[in-house]
């Protein structure tokens, strides 16, 4: 069992376990989640948030609520092995994602990518692009500032998902990637597991069974630990470039 897996047992009767998120707040949600199931009382978000919390989540938040929606992904995987309705998170957590979607469509993602493996960019062969769809979805401007300029392959570009990221998002991924022809089977698109960093991991996956060199490298990710762990596993023969602030 991971470290960072904890049983879950109520009334001293085993019922699953869940991996914790890395945010401070996930102990004191893993607690309070089971004392009030137990205790056979309303669930809901406001175990997780507070009424002020939940009104500043009406508006876009610096660093895109990334926590929040870590926690409310726990509080979903709570509700699944234990089997109370979660639909206020869920709910809670398309509105965070509309609020980030539209607060990222007026970036000008051209003058946002960095170089960040090397001072200078070098002589490069091919494309790749690296796609966190689970959380930067702004697919007009992926297409208009990258894929087409660059003229990325279709099998060259790779996606992955979690099942829960895709009953909530697949069918608007789906019209606004109809609009350039294509579906997430176009791509090198893999449906992950459930679990925190399944997709990151799949992405970084694909990128090392490439063993890439003299290639650009796009990765386009709001996950501080994911640009983390492409830069160290990246060739410096690669030009990595990342979403920068």
């Amino acid at each position: 069992m991971s470290l960072n897996k904890h049983k879950i047992s109520i009334e001293h009767k085993y019922r699953g376990s869940i991996e914790f998120p890395d945010t401070i707040q996930a102990k004191d949600i893993f607690f309070r989640v089971k004392q009030a199931y137990a205790n056979h009382e309303k669930m809901g978000i406001s175990l997780l948030f507070s009424k002020t919390k939940l009104t500043k989540l009406k508006k876009y938040q610096k660093g895109a609520s990334q926590d929040e929606l870590l926690n409310l992904d726990f509080y979903i995987e709570l509700g699944e092995i234990l089997g109370f309705n979660t639909a206020d998170a869920q709910k809670l957590k398309r509105s965070i994602l509309l609020i980030n979607d539209t607060a990222y469509s007026s970036f000008n993602i051209t003058k946002r990518l960095t170089l960040i493996n090397k001072k200078h960019k070098s002589k490069s062969q091919s494309n790749y692009l690296f796609w966190d769809i689970e959380n930067f979805s702004n697919i007009a401007s992926i297409f208009n500032d990258i894929i087409e300029p660059y003229e990325i392959n279709d099998k060259d570009i790779f996606l992955a998902a979690n099942p829960d990221s895709l009953y909530l998002k697949k069918a608007e991924w789906e019209a606004n990637l109809y609009d350039y022809g294509k579906t997430l089977n176009s791509f090198n698109f893999t449906k992950c597991e459930h679990g925190k960093d399944v997709a990151d991991n799949i992405l970084l996956q694909k990128a090392q069974e490439l063993q890439l060199s003299n290639a650009n490298i796009f990765l386009l990710t709001f996950d501080r630990d994911l640009k983390e762990r492409f830069t160290k596993n990246t060739d410096l023969s690669n030009n990595l470039f990342i979403l920068g602030k």
